[in-house]
């Protein structure tokens, strides 16, 4: 199913490695406000009305992207990846340059970053390593959702809303370490290489995400052609929900500035 809302310049928008869309819905809310945003869970999740095809890798999300845009008669759109679905965009990015009209990553890991003890742990036992993720996940997070609302109160109600969007949306651990095995023999700073559409690149402030190590996202500004680098203050890896609203207007702004889109709307 391919969650279609807003209206305007379309977006894209892949989620992380848990690859439901739903987590991330705040941030989908506010960039319906201005543009039309396309997004989906990822391939083999419930609900994404797509089958993972094992050999396939990354390209199991090109043609996800693909089948949305032309089931909607769109020749391009902006193309958003979040976290793990960033890797997914800059893959997309090199393939299909015709099919994208912009790239924005979201705290997503760079050419240096490698899976750690921990997650190597996670993919060769995804079931018995779950419990021991939920468990240390507020403790990674709870320093950016605090330091992202003005009141104790306030970063609590956040938490509870967003526990609720993650229960009501399960993760599915063996899927997820399927695709952290997808990333084995992609050559991430190739891909970035090859992209020639305009790149927005957004990171959360390096003490404040405990997921993905911000030098290592902020490479690929680097690496890809005339990239920008915009950083969401008072965030850190999930700043795109503690501050939805921040967020949008980074898109807005990196979007009002590609004129070649405008001259086709």
């Amino acid at each position: 199913m391919v969650v279609d809302i807003g209206s305007g310049r379309p977006i894209v928008v892949l989620p992380g490695i848990q690859g439901r869309w739903e987590w991330i819905r705040p941030a989908i809310e506010a960039l319906a406000e201005r543009h039309r945003v396309l997004t989906f869970s990822l391939c083999g999740d419930a609900r994404s009305g797509a089958e993972v095809d094992a050999a396939a890798g990354l390209d199991n999300f090109v043609w996800q992207i693909d089948r949305a845009l032309d089931d909607r008669g769109l020749p391009s759109a902006i193309v958003c990846g979040v976290s793990y679905g960033g890797r997914a965009a800059v893959h997309y990015a090199a393939a299909r340059p015709q099919r994208t009209a912009g790239l924005i990553l979201v705290a997503t890991p760079g050419p240096s970053w490698s899976p750690d003890a921990r997650v190597r742990g996670y993919v060769s036992r995804p079931l018995s390593s779950a419990p021991a993720f939920i468990i240390r996940s507020p403790g990674r997070l709870w320093p950016e959702i605090r330091a992202a609302h003005a009141s104790l109160v306030a970063a609590l109600a956040f938490s509870a809303r967003h526990v609720v969007r993650v229960t009501c949306a399960p993760m599915r651990p063996r899927l997820m370490a399927q695709r952290i095995g997808f990333l084995n023999g992609e050559d991430l700073a190739r891909d970035a290489r090859r992209i020639t559409a305009p790149a927005l690149v957004v990171t959360g402030e390096p003490h404040l995400d405990r997921v993905v190590d911000v030098e290592a996202s902020r490479e690929l500004a680097r690496i890809i052609a005339g990239a920008r680098l915009a950083t969401l203050e008072r965030t850190g890896h999930i700043g795109l929900i503690t501050r939805p609203q921040e967020f949008a207007r980074l898109v807005r702004d990196f979007v009002v500035k590609l004129p070649f889109i405008q001259e086709r709307q």
